[in-house]
């Protein structure tokens, strides 16, 4: 294919489902594909990037000499529907990401090679190998140090995101059987320098930002004086940006972390709270929560609050044993607990995790005819036989309590008690924020797509955010 002098075009795209849009139906609640970005900053200069994201434009073919997707579990078949587009016209493409890489085999079949695993360590190799004709069907990344992991070329993002987002670790080293960031991005805590991530937080065009990372303050000693170093970098930085993102609940532990946190813009911390049930937290072994104890939840929200960062709570439908009243009884608690923020999802069970294989072995799966039946396993769908209820009552019990748990009046009230337990304007604003993102995720198709102006008229007037 020509020496390295010659220029190449790389299409890289970030494909949406044609089943469910998602949070692509409300654009204020998306990110940038991160991925695609460090892809792009790793490529050489002799060739030409482009990323085409369907979270705004719809795919269109267009001519490149390589295609770049990466995958979901519920985009895939739109993943595998545009790389035929391409294959057609003999251009070679590239699949990536979370589902490929648990579903190698299966994602071989429809594009010309898989990249299994996180891309940066076989990136340069496989350009090579396609400058000289000879791509591979598989290559199998390492899992490497993030101390020379590039910055993603944001250049290229769509301008309509409203979130910027950074990365500070990857890897996660809890095995929570629902789970497959483990799998993926290993189960070593792996540091990115916080010189870099503080950069990377200051040079994002974006006032809202997005801590991508799965626990970003980690279990150990290390791990803590990480965040707490670019928690203070960022502060000292003099940038004014509000952000959030995802920790465990052992992060109410230390407020000095708390305290920072708040110093540098956080306005939100999601915790994968699941369930207040100590045998469904076994079941799933989610060992942080069970370490803290539910009795002592409510205690991590007082501590949360006191820095003016609200609490976004995270539970599962469909846990083993739950029945369509331990549903509503978990409804009940997410609304008279101090919790700002609520997302109620459906389990899932994700290829590449350990609740997939038991529930496959155990012949509970519903919609196996995959690839097609993917697109179902979108946290809004039931695919599997629960223990205690019909498939049909599960999917009218979660209907049923989101009807509840995103009620514009009780959203209304827990916009009130944010700004009663946190004092904060901008704090209270994110979380209304949120909670209509996640209502209009979970009745997509069945409900208007609401933002605050259009669900609470004036309700934010008069409000000094900062």
């Amino acid at each position: 294919m020509g020496s390295r002098n010659k220029t190449y075009k790389l299409l890289l795209i970030n494909p949406v489902s044609r089943r469910r849009q998602g949070l692509k139906s409300d654009r204020d609640s998306i990110y940038p594909p991160m991925a695609l970005g460090i892809i792009a900053a790793l490529t050489p200069l002799n060739w030409e990037v482009e990323i085409l994201d369907e979270n705004f434009t719809e795919f269109e073919y267009k001519d490149a000499d390589l295609v770049g997707l990466t995958s979901l579990t519920a985009t895939i078949n739109r993943c595998y529907e545009i790389a035929g587009e391409f294959r057609k016209n003999k251009i070679p493409t590239v699949i990536g990401g979370i589902h490929a890489s648990m579903m190698p085999q299966e994602a071989s079949q429809y594009v010309d090679s898989v990249v299994v695993g996180e891309a940066e360590s076989i990136w340069h190799e496989l350009l090579h190998d396609f400058e000289k004709n000879s791509l591979k069907k598989y290559y199998h990344a390492k899992i490497s140090s993030l101390v020379n992991a590039p910055s993603p070329d944001i250049s290229l993002y769509n301008p309509g995101y409203k979130f910027g987002s950074v990365q500070t670790t990857r890897g996660c080293p809890m095995s929570c059987e629902f789970c497959s960031v483990h799998t993926f991005n290993g189960s070593k805590y792996r540091l990115r320098p916080v010189d870099k991530s503080v950069s990377d937080f200051i040079s994002t065009d974006k006032d809202l930002v997005y801590i991508v990372d799965d626990n970003f303050v980690g279990y150990s000693k290390a791990a803590r004086n990480h965040a707490l170093a670019f928690f203070k970098g960022v502060a000292k930085s003099g940038v004014k940006k509000d952000w959030g993102g995802s920790a465990s609940m052992n992060i109410a532990e230390d407020e000095e972390l708390l305290e920072w946190a708040a110093k540098s813009g956080c306005k939100f911390i999601f915790l994968g709270i699941e369930s207040e049930l100590i045998d469904q937290l076994e079941k799933v072994n989610k060992q942080v929560n069970l370490k803290i104890g539910v009795d002592k939840y409510a205690e991590v929200y007082k501590k949360i609050h006191k820095y003016a960062i609200s609490v976004m709570g995270a539970f599962i439908f469909g846990l083993e044993n739950d029945t369509p009243k331990t549903i509503y009884n978990r409804t009940s608690y997410m609304l008279d607990a101090d919790i700002d923020i609520m997302q109620a999802t459906i389990l899932t069970p994700l290829p590449g995790t350990e609740l997939y294989c038991r529930l496959l072995s155990e012949g509970r799966l519903l919609h196996t005819n995959y690839p097609d039946d993917w697109e179902r396993y979108n946290f809004t769908e039931v695919v599997f036989k629960p223990a205690k209820m019909s498939p049909q009552e599960f999917q009218d019990a979660a209907y049923d309590n989101w009807e509840r748990i995103y009620d514009l009046k009780t959203l209304r009230k827990k916009f009130l008690k944010t700004l009663q337990l946190t004092k904060n304007p901008t704090t209270a604003v994110w979380g209304i924020n949120l909670n209509l993102q996640m209502r209009n995720f979970v009745f997509e198709g069945k409900k208007e797509m609401l933002d605050t102006e259009s669900a609470f008229p004036g309700l934010l007037d008069g409000i000094k955010l900062r």
